[in-house]
């Protein structure tokens, strides 16, 4: 579907290929269940590596640090198809805003050592949320404590995707308490096999996709900084639009695998002596989703283009829209999805009840749709 979006041969073929290699690879329930535990881990780490070593990891990221030298636009295109082709990297797109952050604001041995080391498929994880501190991110409270060589950092991040796989920790925390909440954050970078850093894995519907990580005396060097001490709030949304379009971007990928499952189902199971998709309960509901999944696509990409075409340009409005838009219409395509096959759609015999775990926490995680409709609101505020 993505392919009447791209505007070139390259991108064309660029399609094409990750297609072909998640048919190859992913194609069979088998072959998804090898690579995932049983479907209680989201990252394969085997594909990761075989991702990188196509050069595909790095598509949207300067060829000087072993990148593609592709756009936001690209990035989108190999989320989207990945996930759609059930190719389990959920790690990818967490260290792809890792990568993107230290490009802009890291220094040069950073940018050559973190996103060459992505690119080469390491993976990176993010630390923002805190038991006391969700969508208020600046309340954050967890402690990074100057020393004469570096920092001792103190305190709990939740919530936190990727950790257990991943080489090192993109930290948001606190390093100074005599201003405003939105001053005094600084960007660490910390790896996971530090002293004094544990990671304990939280038990979800989704099976192992989070973590607790507790920080106790954990050091990193002064060169770990990423970016300017206490700017860490500016940098943050200096990524943003980015960081939306990578999520909706992932769950366009969902949404279009929720729908095509759902409709090979109506079209094959008959009662009352022919397919339930014919009836016209079923069809207008088909139609209404299939138009909602067009919707998305449009917006995603069209949010993309102007990014590429100006990425200094920050887009709040429609990069939250993009996020907003595309998630809770994957919820809901997984939602109806389940309903249509009835009690198919809740069996592990089908993808189905796969969907819905995977959809179902998309409202909730990188910034509600509570707060994307607050953002969205402010852009129409006098």
């Amino acid at each position: 579907m993505a392919m009447e979006l791209t505007e070139t041969p390259e991108r064309l073929a660029f399609v094409e290929a990750i297609r072909d290699f998640a048919r190859r690879e992913c194609g069979t329930r088998e072959q998804r269940a090898a690579l995932t535990a049983g479907g209680t881990e989201s990252h394969s780490r085997l594909m990761n590596d075989k991702i990188a070593s196509l050069g595909w990891s790095g598509v949207a990221l300067p060829e000087e640090y072993g990148g593609a030298g592709g756009g936001v636009t690209d990035a989108c295109l190999l989320l989207e198809e990945l996930t759609y082709g059930r190719v389990p990297v959920f790690g990818l797109g967490i260290s792809m805003i890792v990568a993107k952050t230290v490009e802009r604001f890291g220094t040069e041995e950073q940018r050559h050592r973190i996103i060459g080391g992505f690119c080469r498929g390491e993976v990176s994880s993010v630390a923002m949320s805190e038991p006391d501190s969700g969508s208020d991110v600046a309340s954050l409270t967890c402690r990074a404590r100057r020393t004469d060589d570096g920092y001792v950092i103190d305190g709990q991040k939740t919530w936190i995707s990727c950790a257990h796989y991943a080489e090192r920790i993109q930290l948001v925390c606190r390093t100074d308490t005599s201003g405003p909440k939105h001053s005094g954050l600084t960007m660490l970078e910390v790896p996971t096999d530090a002293d004094g850093l544990t990671i304990r894995p939280i038990e979800t519907l989704g099976g192992r996709e989070v973590n607790d990580v507790y920080f106790t005396g954990t050091r990193v060097r002064a060169a770990n900084v990423i970016g300017t001490e206490g700017q860490a709030w500016t940098q943050l949304t200096a990524g943003l639009n980015f960081e939306r379009l990578v999520c909706a971007a992932i769950f366009l990928g969902h949404a279009r695998r929720a729908f095509e499952d759902a409709l090979e189902y109506v079209n094959g199971r008959e009662q009352f002596g022919r397919p339930i998709g014919s009836f016209q309960v079923i069809a207008h509901r088909i139609a209404d989703l299939a138009t909602e999944l067009e919707c998305c696509r449009a917006l995603v990409y069209d949010v993309a283009r102007r990014v590429d075409a100006d990425p200094e340009r920050q887009l709040p409005r429609e990069a939250s829209m993009a996020k907003l838009k595309v998630t809770e219409t994957a919820k809901r395509i997984a939602i109806e999805g389940m309903q249509m096959m009835g009690g198919a759609g809740y069996t592990t015999e089908y993808e189905m009840e796969r969907h819905l775990r995977t959809t179902i926490i998309s409202t909730v995680f990188a910034g509600t749709s509570e707060i994307q409709r607050e953002i969205i609101a402010k852009a129409y505020r006098r």
